[in-house]
């Protein structure tokens, strides 16, 4: 009985799940980063076109 105890808590215990979850979510990010690249870079350089232009304007 107390080995079955023993192998329930184990498999309930929930430590260390916070650091597996964070490793996952930038896994993820890092793989949109990839994917959208070329739109990602468009936009930024969009985005920096225009506060350079409104820059000049005032």
């Amino acid at each position: 009985m107390k080995e079955l105890k023993g192998m329930r808590e184990l498999f309930t215990e929930e430590e260390g799940m916070g650091t597996v979850e964070v490793i996952l979510i930038i896994v993820v990010l890092v793989g949109l980063v990839i994917i959208f690249k070329d739109q990602i870079t468009d936009i930024v350089e969009k985005l920096f076109e225009k506060i350079t232009t409104q820059t000049e304007t005032v």
